[in-house]
């Protein structure tokens, strides 16, 4: 992996509530930052000004290096890229950033939601990208904000904790080392995986939506979390929680359930979840989506409910609610959302088992196995200690990161 400059540069790709802000507050960091949006007008209150109003619990005039609607010009020189854009766009703009990306460049998705990086780093590698590109992924995208105007963001609360993994993991350690001097939030975790299977978007937003969805449809406003997870969707929310849990241990990966998430980044506890929810200040006010064309349903399904099904799949313990979501989805759309979505073999890994899945994501390659006349492939005994070897070198790192509290920071910048 080549050498990183000691100067980082950052890029921030998407333009939209919270590249916007993200931008914005790297640079009142002090940090060289180049803010990218493939339409012009999301710009154009950033160069009328000559930079981004920030207002919230982060106050400021943030300048930017640059504010461009040219790929190329944007990529160029930077350290890191950030990713902001919706999951359902990751495909897409890999393919479009291929041809710029230079050796030693790490891309962070914020966040991947779950097969974030395979998704993207497979379709890079389809584009003719330079090998020596990392990339990784958040579990959660590190602020609560909003988009104002072109030029003005509002940061309502910035997460404690984001825990993000690279692909493959053996790199995890180099890239928060990277980026943690300006966004300390950032913590290592195993692998991507991990961070997949900590998507909590994959049972807060898709299942509360499709479950409300004559209201959604209806004419009166309603909060998302307050009135639309109500008992009974709460205890779905549950089952759902449960799935995706499941999943995580068959793949032998440490995540949080859902309820312990909300006291780990917010501070909220409740007996059951429904009253965690209740008792999240920065979900008040949130309102539902107004139709089902709504990130929540057109990101959500495929890049969160159909991936946690496959993996369910490739473990043996189907996922029932998770398969049935996407199912109702399909029908009250119109889309054939298990065809659209991210699964395994549309990463060239559908012919892989759990602990094939596993090796993949820590050493980023197919390690030789031999098969089994009974059995599925299992991998060589020489990949063993190297991926034993990356596992250490990666919960190493976590160590030293995971003292820190996970209650909801707020922070004045002038």
């Amino acid at each position: 992996m080549a050498a990183w400059s000691n100067r980082r540069m950052w890029a921030v790709v998407g333009a939209g509530h919270g590249g916007q802000a993200l931008a914005a507050y790297l640079a009142l960091k002090g940090e060289n930052v180049s803010l990218y949006n493939r339409t012009p007008g999301r710009l154009e209150g950033i160069r009328r000004r000559g930079g981004i109003q920030l207002e919230g619990v982060v106050r400021g005039f943030a300048r930017l290096a640059l504010a461009t609607s040219d790929l190329e010009e944007a990529l160029d020189g930077a350290t890191i890229i950030m990713v902001v854009v919706p999951a359902s766009a990751h495909s897409e703009l890999a393919t479009a950033m291929a041809p710029y990306l230079q050796s030693g460049q790490v891309v962070i998705l914020n966040p991947g939601r779950t097969l974030g990086a395979l998704v993207f780093a497979h379709r890079l590698r389809e584009a003719g990208a330079s090998p020596d590109v990392t990339v990784a992924e958040t579990e959660t995208f590190i602020f609560a904000s909003r988009y104002i105007e072109s030029g003005r963001s509002m940061i309502q609360g910035i997460k404690r904790r984001v825990r993000v993994a690279a692909l493959p993991a053996m790199r995890t350690a180099s890239v928060v080392h990277l980026v943690r001097p300006i966004l300390p939030q950032f913590v290592a975790v195993g692998s991507v995986l991990e961070t997949g299977l900590s998507n909590i978007g994959a049972i807060f937003h898709p299942a509360p939506t499709l479950l409300s969805v004559s209201r959604v449809e209806g004419e009166s406003e309603f909060d998302h979390y307050r009135e639309g997870i109500s008992p009974a969707v709460a205890r779905a929310l549950e089952t759902l929680d449960a799935e995706r849990l499941e999943v995580a241990r068959s793949f032998r990966v440490r995540v949080l359930s859902a309820k312990a998430w909300l006291a780990s980044v917010y501070g909220s506890v409740g007996e059951t979840l429904h009253k965690a929810i209740q008792n999240t200040p920065a979900y008040a006010g949130l309102k539902a989506p107004s139709s089902l064309d709504h990130r929540y349903v057109f990101e959500d399904v495929p890049t969160s409910l159909v991936p946690l099904a496959d993996l369910a799949r490739v473990t043996g313990r189907p996922a029932k609610l998770t398969e049935a979501l996407i199912v109702l989805a399909g029908a009250v759309t119109g889309i054939d959302w298990q065809a659209r979505g991210r699964t395994l073999a549309s990463v060239g890994l559908g012919d892989l088992d759990v602990h094939e899945i596993r090796e993949y994501v820590a050493v980023g390659f197919r390690t030789p196995h031999r098969r089994h006349a009974s059995g599925p492939a299992r991998l060589g005994s020489f990949a063993e200690p190297a991926a034993e070897a990356v596992r250490a070198e990666v919960y190493g790192a976590r160590a030293e990161v995971y003292g820190a509290d996970d209650l909801l920071e707020t922070e004045a910048t002038s």
